[in-house]
């Protein structure tokens, strides 16, 4: 079982926008025709998505000839040209919008990581991204964050074992939870990783008694608990503080000395980069 990758959802993509054909274009621009367009920036941040833009052209269309001007996580401008696209104009046209959705989403979730990283410098901890993601568009996203220089935590439900407060209520207990699931791991022959949810300081103790964790989930702890927390554990798990966090707390956080803080704002509120293809004569 795999996340999906570009090569799996590019028909789909294609499929969605044009379907039984572009009428527009097909009406109104000769199929000889041949052109040129640019992918302009019209705001500052972080460029992602250009490698995915370039499968786009050149699966739609081998033909297209795409000459990549920036690189995915470079800083950006406005007037800042990142690529240039020529071939048949019916084949730009066609694949414009679609282009552009994935490369305006993406550097957008680009741009904003970089905010998080750039406040965290200094203090070691990494920001991570979540699964509150997009239904199928997940391993770009994840991608962008990566592009923004954070780290991304599970990909999906696979490839890693996270319990969580509802698996902890439904299994009886923390220690039920964990044993479960290292029995379930070792019969399973499975190169798993245990994170624990935990809601209060009582709850961290019996993790660290149960044993067998990797890392500890700090959830909607306070700057003060978290602290204590971060004693507490003294380097026996990992620590990832998540819920309750904003931007403005987050360094607060970062120097209580926890390795991550998880965002699920970096890809479920965030705001897309302003770009646009534009024809070039």
């Amino acid at each position: 079982m795999h996340i999906f990758t570009p090569e799996d959802l590019l028909d789909l993509w294609l499929r969605e926008d044009i379907g039984e054909g572009d009428h527009t274009t097909l009406s109104t621009i000769p199929a000889e025709a041949t052109g040129k367009a640019k992918l302009l920036v019209k705001e500052p941040g972080i460029i992602a998505g250009t490698e995915i833009a370039q499968r786009i052209f050149n699966t739609f269309d081998p033909g297209l000839r795409v000459d990549l001007r920036t690189s995915d996580g470079a800083h950006i401008k406005p007037g800042d040209i990142c690529f240039h696209v020529e071939g048949s104009v019916r084949s730009i046209l066609q694949t414009e919008r679609l282009v552009l959705n994935v490369m305006q989403r993406m550097s957008g979730i680009a741009t904003e990581t970089a905010r998080y990283v750039k406040e965290l410098e200094g203090t070691g901890t990494k920001v991570l991204d979540t699964r509150k993601t997009t239904p199928g568009f997940r391993y770009m996203e994840k991608e962008a964050v990566r592009i923004g220089g954070g780290v991304n935590h599970r990909i999906g439900l696979y490839d890693m074992v996270l319990i969580k407060d509802n698996h902890i209520d439904f299994a009886g207990g923390i220690e039920q939870a964990i044993a479960r699931a290292t029995d379930y791991i070792a019969e399973k022959k499975l190169q798993l990783k245990i994170e624990v949810e935990v809601r209060t300081l009582q709850d961290i103790e019996k993790v660290l008694v149960t044993g067998g964790v990797h890392r500890i989930l700090l959830d909607n702890f306070t700057v003060e608990m978290t602290s204590e927390a971060v004693q507490l554990i003294d380097g026996r798990a990992e620590t990832e503080s998540s819920g309750g966090i904003t931007f403005g707390t987050l360094r607060r956080y970062a120097e209580c000395g926890v390795d991550y803080i998880s965002v699920g704002a970096l890809t479920h509120q965030v705001r897309s980069l302003d770009l646009s293809l534009k024809a070039d004569f």
